[in-house]
């Protein structure tokens, strides 16, 4: 059997008294596709940055195979020191690297790799750090949140390379489809341990469930063996004291000390909305609007009608003007032209997307109460804001905590339940799902499918879309929108295509001079996020060309032999074990082979690109 690339054995590691991460065990062996979740806080990241040799941990060992390269995205890509997104990119390349893949990687992404690291917008520093990473091919690659800040197409192009990849993957995100897509295996780290299901994060959910309900069976099984052997102690008088009674004593003390110590699921969020009085039936009108900046145009032309109850997704790829769209529906911004009529009785709450308005000094409690004594009102009653901070998963202690030490996911969630507090008929979210677990995420799709009120909402999380909005407005690129009846999916069958981004330009003279025509692009050279420099097949795309036919025959004639094995019907009776081993084998063999003819697709296309 082969070695494990990278293995954690017995990890350890403790913050301020508090155990983050007890005993716990991974391993990443070639091929592995691993989704890596956990609660907001349970130390995901923390266990990443181990993983990756970035931690040093109190206990425990990593071990990681000498001739293995791993590469990390933080979840914070740092440019300090670069004076332009290239040689930040070039930097992570090795001396046996494809030199020209990184500055392939950037104009894929829509970077020229001639910007100054300091004008990055959050999803301009994204795509520099996925580049970064991604250029080396490394046989381990671990990647913490990288669709936060991702438009729709960079997500899909993203799950597209991944896919063709050969890194072992670990993946941390909130995103579920796009876990759905990459992952074969689920990493669960709960209460400082993490166990592992065979299965990608499809099957997580009801896994997890499962087994937090045998869990409780458990406690309440051990609560009322302790029960017992308390009235045993209680009154069995003299001889409960006698030599040969120690024992059942010390068995009953080591129960009760296994029940203190037991660290115990964490609370459910309780996502509850104030709401406010009834709005009209109109809600928002818009008539003919558009709005350019300078010679660009974002919008042109738009008509819509917002009616009470409706919940409306926008999306597009980043810079279409998503969130100018939003501030001109919800008269934050006048359009240059055409007209938007506001209905009666409005009262709208905004979740902004950059969350400015948290001033890092400010204690947590201090962000909900608006520093106005220690009460706050939510649902017409007046609670004491450390139970309202418990609702969203915030310990007492944290009361005093200034925003800027907490986590992404806890200015989410903070974010949030300030929002939430406040009466509302209208609510106004911009990439809401941002650092949320999912757990929170389950919660807030709950409290939106019953609130009242209407909601207007921007998101790229394509599942979160499906699950909430009842229309959707899409960016047709140079100004054009569209809206779409249903979800993200109803808007795909809809449109007969995917979700294409905006052209973006070629990439910097410079790059394009140093680039020869020879020289390997990579995969990327056809995303679909930019224009592809000319050039020539590599020797190992037509290699790949060359091979690929008889590799996807043999994985069809292999699904073929196992699905007759499959329809044995007495196969199942006689060995459920053989029978799930198949069954298994079979899936696997589908995803790859789904994997090779996209790979062979994508390659023949690219030729006919190149020799037309």
């Amino acid at each position: 059997m082969a070695a494990p690339l990278v293995a954690l054995s017995g990890i350890g590691l403790t913050f301020g008294g508090t155990p983050l991460i007890e005993s716990a065990e991974l391993t990443v062996m070639e091929g592995d596709r691993l989704c890596l979740v956990g609660r907001n806080g349970s130390g995901k990241s923390t266990l990443l940055r181990i993983v990756a040799g970035l931690i040093e941990p109190d206990r425990g060992e990593r071990v990681l195979r000498s001739d293995v390269g791993v590469r990390y995205l933080p979840q914070e890509p740092d440019l300090d020191g670069f004076d332009t997104v290239l040689t930040y990119a070039e930097a992570g390349l090795g001396p046996a690297d494809d030199p020209y893949r990184a500055a392939s990687l950037l104009n894929a992404l829509g970077l020229s790799g001639e910007e100054a690291p300091g004008s990055l917008s959050g999803g301009e520093l994204r795509r520099a750090a996925l580049a970064r990473v991604l250029a080396p091919e490394p046989d381990v690659l671990l990647l913490d949140e990288p669709t936060n800040h991702l438009d729709l197409p960079a997500i899909e192009w993203l799950e597209a390379e991944l896919k063709t990849m050969r890194s072992a993957l670990v993946l941390i995100s909130h995103d579920r489809r796009f876990l759905d897509r990459l992952s074969t295996a689920t990493l669960w780290l709960d209460r400082g341990r993490v166990r592992r299901l065979d299965k990608g994060f499809a099957a997580f959910e009801g896994w997890r469930d499962e087994t937090i309900a045998q869990e409780e069976l458990e406690a309440h099984k051990l609560e009322r063996r302790i029960a017992r052997e308390t009235e045993w102690l209680h009154y069995g008088g003299v001889t409960a004291r006698r030599r040969r009674n120690e024992g059942r004593k010390r068995k009953l003390e080591a129960m009760r000390q296994s029940q203190r110590d037991r660290r115990r699921v964490q609370g459910d969020v309780r996502i509850t909305v104030t709401e406010g009085e009834t709005s009209g039936k109109l809600v928002i009108e818009a008539e003919g609007i558009a709005k350019a900046f300078g010679a660009r145009s974002i919008v042109e032309g738009l008509s819509i009608r917002i009616a009470r109850g409706d919940r409306l997704g926008i999306v597009g790829a980043n810079g279409a003007g998503k969130t100018t769209i939003l501030r001109m529906l919800t008269g934050d911004l006048s359009p240059d032209s055409g007209s938007i009529r506001l209905g009666a009785n409005l009262q709208m709450v905004t979740l902004e997307q950059s969350r400015q308005s948290l001033r890092p000094e400010t204690p947590l409690a201090e962000v909900l109460t608006g520093g106005r004594g220690d009460t706050v009102t939510v649902g017409g009653e007046k609670r004491h804001v450390v139970s309202y901070m418990k609702d969203f998963l915030f310990a007492p202690e944290q009361a005093r905590t200034p925003v800027g030490r907490l986590s992404g996911g806890e200015r989410g969630r903070l974010m949030l339940a300030a929002a939430l507090s406040r009466p509302s008929n209208l609510l106004v979210l911009d990439e809401p799902t941002n650092d949320l677990d999912l757990e929170t995420l389950d919660l807030l799709e709950e409290m939106i499918a019953d609130y009242p009120g209407t909601v207007v909402l921007v998101s790229h999380d394509r599942d979160f879309l499906d699950r909430t909005v009842t229309s959707m407005l899409m960016s047709e690129g140079e100004g054009r929108w569209t809206e779409y009846a249903g979800g993200y999916s109803d808007m795909l069958a809809q449109r007969g295509r995917g979700v294409e981004a905006r052209k973006t330009g070629r990439p910097s003279r410079k790059v394009v001079e140093e680039m020869p025509a020879g020289a390997s692009a990579g995969r990327s050279a056809v995303s679909p996020l930019a224009e592809a420099p000319k050039r020539k097949l590599s020797f190992k795309e037509k290699h790949a060309l060359e091979t690929l036919p008889a590799r996807i025959a043999a994985l069809e004639a292999e699904i073929a032999g196992l699905d007759g094995r499959l329809a044995d019907q007495g196969l199942f009776a006689r060995d459920a074990t053989e029978y799930g081993r198949i069954a298994e084998r079979v899936a696997k063999a589908r995803t790859e082979l789904s994997g090779l003819e996209d790979r062979w697709l994508e390659l023949e296309v690219l030729r006919e690109s190149l020799e037309g």
